[in-house]
Formats: C-alpha cells, structure tokens, sequence
C-alpha cells in the first residue's frame, strides 16, 4: 500500500514519524513518591519507535504527520503504562484542543470537550462522536458514553478536530476514537496477563486478560474491575468490564473483526455539586438532598458488533459494520416528584463505505463513498423518589432515536506536493416520543425531523519531507439529544421538540513540522455557531435546555514534543480557547448579554511532561497541568479558579523465565492543590463545583507471561 499523503507517493519512501508517545521514563528522585498523574499517553515500547498511524481523516492508515486536519495519535502500552487505565482522562489530558475532565462522580461520566464543543454537558458526552473499533459509543441523538472504552486492550486513541470531523455526522466538535490491539499471532501460546492495584479513597483494581491465535484465527479477552470509596462523601463507585475481539482472516482478502463489550456499574453514588462557599469550606462534603434522595446510578450495556473489509481488487476496498446491544439506566435525582429515571434501551445500525484507489497523472486519488443507518429504541419511565426508592409512576414513554446518513470523500494529490480533499455527508435523524401514561394527551407525544448537509473542503501544502501546511474549511450540525429534548421549560409534561439544532461554521489552518528530535504541530481555528444549544437550568441531576442565537470559538493549538539522548522526553500542549456569545439570549436565569464567555471553556490550557529513563528498566515522570479562569454560568457571574497541579510517577521492569512484570505507583495532584476538577454549568441552585481529588497514591503491578 503506497504511503498517500507523502510528499511524492510515487517515489518517496515512507519515512517513520517520530514517537509522540512514549512510556513515562523515570528519575530515582521518585523513587519514594512513586506516582503518576492521568498520563494523557501511553508509549511505545522503549527500544522501537514505530510510526503514528491514524484513519480518522482519510478513512484509511496514513502517518498522523501526513493527515490533512489536526489530529493526535496516543499510542497506547496497556503493560508499561502506570496508571490503573479505568479512564479515558488517564491517556488524553495532553492532547492541545481537549478538554477532559475526571468527575470524580462516576453517576455523571467523564466531562469532554473538544474546541469549546461538548463543555454544556451535565452527564455524558456530547458535541464529539465516539467510535470503538469502529462501533458507534455515540447514539443516533449524539449522546455518547466514554466509559464503555477497556483501556486495558487498546492500542491507540485518535482524536480529530475541525472540520474534517464534520464527515462523521452529528458531532460537532471532534471524533474520538478506540482501538483495540490485534490478537497476536502465537499458534498454541497464547499470552496471559494479569494486572492489580490500590490506591488512596479506597482505589482497587483488577483485571486479566489472554490472547493468541494463528495468522487465519486468533482473539483476546479481557475483564477487569474497579471499586472506590470516593473522594467525596457519596462517591463511592463499582465498574466490572468484559471486552473480547476475534479476528478471522478466511482469505488474503477478507478480515472479519468481532466485538463483544459487556459493561456493567452496579453503583455509582452522585454527591452533586457545591456552590462556591461549600467548596471552600469542605470541597469532600456532600449536600443534604444528596443524602435525603440517595442519588446514584446503575448501568448495564451489553454490545456486540461485526466489521468487514474485504479487498474486491488491487484498488477497491469495502467495508461493513453491522451492531447491536442494549443498555439499562437506573437513576435516582435529588428531589420526590418525578425524581427517579428509568431507562430500557435496545440499539444497533449498519453501515457500508466502498474506497476506490487510482492514479492520475501517475499522482494517487483516492475516494470513498458510504452509507450509514442507525436506531435506538427506549422505554422511559418515570417515578417518584421516596428516600432513594421507587414510589408512584409518572412518566411511560416509548422513545426513539433514528439517523441514515450518506457521505462521500475524495482526496486527490495534483501536484507531487498539493493534496486537495473535500466531502460532503447528507444527514437525517428523527426522534418519536409515545407517550403511554397519558396517551389521551396528544401534546405529550409527537416526533421531530432533522436535516443537514455537511460539506468540507481542504487543501494541504506538502512544503518538505519534515513540513506540511494545511487548511480546512465546512460545516457541520448537532441536534439535541433525547435527554436533552426530554422536559419543556415551565414544567409542562412532554418532550421539548421546540429545541433546534446547532449548526457551525468552522475553519482552521495548520502546520506540522518535524526536524531531528523535534516535532511541533499548532492550528488555528474559529467556529461560528448558530442556535446553539445550552443548558437554561439544571437541578438536582436534571437539566432543560434551550437555544442562543449566535456563539463563535476561536483560538490556538500548539504542541510540541522532542526524544532527546539518554532517554529523555519532552512534550508541552498548549490551547487557547476564547468562545464567547455573540448575541444576547434571554436565559432562565436572566438576559445574556453579548460578549459573555461560554462557561466550561477556559481561556488558558497548558500541558507539560518530563520523562526520563534512569535504566533500561526503571522510568518516571513528572508532569504538570494548568488551567486558567472558568466561567461556570452564561451570566459570567461566577467562575471556578485558575490552578496548576503537579503528578509524579514511577515504573520498575523485571524479566524473568520469559515473563515480564511490571511495579509502578502514582502521586496524583503532588502539592496537595485544592481545585474545581469539573464543573456543572448553569446550575439553578449555584452549585456548581465538583472537587477534584487531595493528593492521593496508587500502586499496582502488572504482568505479561
């Protein structure tokens, strides 16, 4: 396979980028400390640099210098990464342009925010489509779950920005994506691992693992589980995972992946938020509705899915999916009326894409044309909460959710050194609400359709082999999603069908640059967002939503890495981000003047690493992460602090008899830094803070045989 994006694909050599990521490499100075912050990577193996290797932009592998758009490759060592890898925070919180926040609440979900896109979100993740091995975790509303991840068998996690990310569908800001390692090929010995680890506020993890197979068979199968206590009062938390991945090659050219992921969080307390007098005065409190309520979650989800590729010919490629799974939520909010959600969901779709590769002017052009359609369909209930238990039944919905898209992407070099990419997606989602506790009440019941076109365009400067120039330009959308069309302002019953859907604007030019030891990647950006949607009020768990007129987010990314002699790594990732209303809105909690900052959107973000290798087997780092002001309202009148947090860590390797095993520990927030970790936006009751974690350790020790 030709190397498409390089500077001249019919002659050039595929030049191996250097490593992003690598495995935290350690100093003996921490050697009591022992620790290690959510490293937002984790690396390859010490003694090989292999290329950085993505399919986010073009839809087929390419280096990640080459990628036409802004995206990161973190490659991931599941054995040398010190951390327990329960949270997708643990390996991202350095990639320039992200915003991923550990809640510490695991009712709620990480916080995740791409480009301002996503930060309205009081639970889940919305505004960035999530796919794992190519299976949707993002709903046909656009509501995704980062949770269902299992870092323990991923091998890399991309993430794209702007406005290639627009060909995905419904996600305005970005596409993340999970993939899992191959089996290997090892025919009658199979590798086992075994993995453990405990830590500060009743931190316990375990987990296991085996994989083998033949160059025609082979599979793997992971499980692990995680418990704590909680940081907070009423936080304390239990997660169990399977995931399991077979990969048939029945002929040269046909591979057929098979995916089982069964989730199941038996319980998840919500302490909720403090307003900002709480949070000073005893960040690890809980308030009393909390307690009075017993405000917690259950989850089940279970999900199965089936990819294909098969090579019709030299040029031709084509690929299928086809999933299903269900998931069940049971939440208790903080208050009696209606205060109990109950959720029964089943879900799965399809999708095809057909890729041609041919030449022009003995220059590569290459197209994919594709089609995808997913649905999901839920029974929602709703009762009274009476002291944490299910009183009277006051809502019987049956929702549904459904999406068919159609998209289609060419890129096509003209010139040995000029690539031109464009695209265009044709979406369409419809909702259906069916109300069965009150059924005579036809205001209550209804459906809604949404429609966009997406196009996108780019071009990309080959300028040398260390240099690439890019700019991209499209639009894109983002509907509401069931939960957030699910309460009308005022109270009335029946779902909020008056919400719009988001539309953007969005460009951005960049370069990449890689010279000796160094690589240095920065873009500029800017989004201008119609109807945007946010969140008018949010109480006890349960949040409404409704439109703003106009909101623009603008900004830089840069980031910058470089392997030094002697085992030393650098990296620093740095965002600006200044999004703002560009008209004012009349709110639920008062008029939004223009000018006013998005709230969850800090101005400032800055990421550094240092990671030395004291010996062939024994790494640490020391990494820092800062963040300036956060507004947390639309009214601007309150705002979480600025802070810089310190981590540490610590790994030792040992060989023996043909297993490995592996000793590392953690300091987390090194100084013992008193900080907002997450922040629930426009909060009715001010409460708005959720404390991030004191200083806390974890050790854990892993091995492979």
């Amino acid at each position: 396979m030709f190397n498409f994006f390089s500077k001249n694909p019919c002659t050039a050599p595929v030049q191996p980028d250097f490593p992003r990521h690598r495995v935290g490499q350690a100093c003996a100075v921490f050697l009591v400390l022992a620790a290690a912050a959510p490293i937002s990577h984790a690396q390859e193996t010490t003694n090989q640099a292999l290329s950085e290797v993505v399919i986010s932009a073009s839809r087929a592998e390419q280096r990640r210098f080459d990628a036409p758009g802004a995206i990161d490759a973190v490659q991931v060592d599941p054995f040398r990464t010190a951390s327990p890898l329960v949270n997708l925070s643990e390996l991202m919180g350095g990639v320039a342009g992200l915003q991923i926040r550990d809640r510490q609440n695991f009712a709620q979900d990480l916080q995740l925010s791409v480009r301002g896109f996503g930060t309205r979100s009081t639970f889940g993740v919305r505004g960035v489509r999530i796919l794992i091995d190519g299976i949707p975790a993002t709903m046909p509303d656009g509501q995704g779950q980062a949770a269902t991840a299992s870092l323990m068998s991923a091998k890399r996690i991309e993430l794209l920005r702007g406005p290639l990310a627009q060909l995905y569908g419904n996600a305005a800001g970005g596409v993340l994506q999970v993939f899992t390692k191959d089996p290997p090929v090892t025919p009658g010995k199979p590798d086992y691992s075994l993995s453990a680890g405990a830590g500060s506020d009743g931190q316990r993890h375990v987990a296991a693992g085996i994989a083998g197979g033949s160059e025609t068979l082979g599979g793997l199968l992971d499980v692990s589980r995680y418990s704590t206590d909680g940081f907070r009062d009423h936080s304390a938390a239990r997660r169990e995972q399977l995931n399991a991945k077979v990969v048939a090659k029945p002929s040269a050219d046909t591979t057929l992946t098979g995916i089982v992921n069964l989730f199941n969080q038996p319980l998840a307390e919500d302490p909720l938020g403090l307003t900002h007098a709480q949070f000073n005065q005893n960040p690890r409190q809980v308030i009393a509705n909390a307690l009075a309520f017993n405000t917690r979650k259950t989850i089940e989800q279970n999900q199965a899915g089936l990819v294909v590729e098969h090579k019709l010919s030299a040029s031709d490629t084509l690929n299928a999916r086809v999933y299903g799974g269900t998931r069940k939520v049971d939440q208790k909010l903080a208050f009696q009326a209606n205060g109990v959600v109950n959720l029964d969901r089943t879900y799965g779709g399809v999708g095809a894409s057909w890729t041609h590769a041919m030449q022009v002017n003995q220059l590569p052009v290459r197209w994919t044309v594709g089609v995808e359609a997913d649905q999901l369909r839920e029974t929602r209930k709703g009762f009274d909460n009476i002291a944490g238990n299910n009183g009277a039944l006051r809502r019987n919905e049956d929702d549904t959710a459904r999406n068919t898209d159609v998209f289609g992407q060419i890129d096509w070099t003209f010139t040995p050194d000029w690539q031109a990419i464009a695209g265009v997606r044709a979406s369409r989602v419809r909702f259906g609400v069916d109300d069965r506790f009150n059924p005579a009440a036809s205001s209550t019941s209804g459906s809604v359709q949404y429609r966009n076109t997406s196009p996108v365009v780019g071009l990309v400067w080959h300028a040398a082999d260390t240099l690439n120039v890019y700019a991209n330009l499209g639009t894109g959308f983002e509907t509401p999603t069931l939960a957030e069309s699910a309460y009308r302002p005022g109270g009335a019953p029946g779902p909020n069908f008056a919400l719009k859907p988001s539309k953007s604007t969005q460009g951005e030019i960049g370069v990449k640059l890689r010279s000796g030891l160094h690589s240095f990647d920065a873009a500029l950006f800017e989004a201008r967002s119609k109807d945007e949607i946010v969140s008018s009020q949010s109480s006890g768990g349960r949040a409404i939503f409704q439109n703003a007129d106009r909101t623009t987010r603008r900004g830089l990314e840069a980031s910058w890495s470089a392997n030094w002699a002697g085992g030393l790594d650098t990296r620093l990732a740095y965002t600006l981000l200044d999004a703002r209303f560009k008209s004012p809105y009349a709110g639920a909690q008062g008029l939004v003047p223009v000018g006013n900052r998005l709230p969850g959107a800090p101005r400032h973000s800055l990421f550094a690493d240092v990671q030395a290798s004291i010996t062939d087997s024994v790494r640490a780092g020391l990494e820092m992460r800062l963040e300036s002001k956060t507004y947390v309202n639309d009214l601007n009148s309150d705002a979480a602090p600025g802070y810089a947090v310190f981590n540490a860590r610590l790994s030792r390797e040992f060989r023996f008899n043909g297993a490995k095993m592996l000793l590392y520990g953690r300091i987390d927030n090194l100084f013992d830094k008193t900080y907002a970790g997450s922040l629930i936006v426009n909060d009715t009751n001010a409460r708005f803070f959720e404390a991030a974690p004191g200083r806390r350790l974890f050790v854990g020790v892993r091995s492979m045989f």
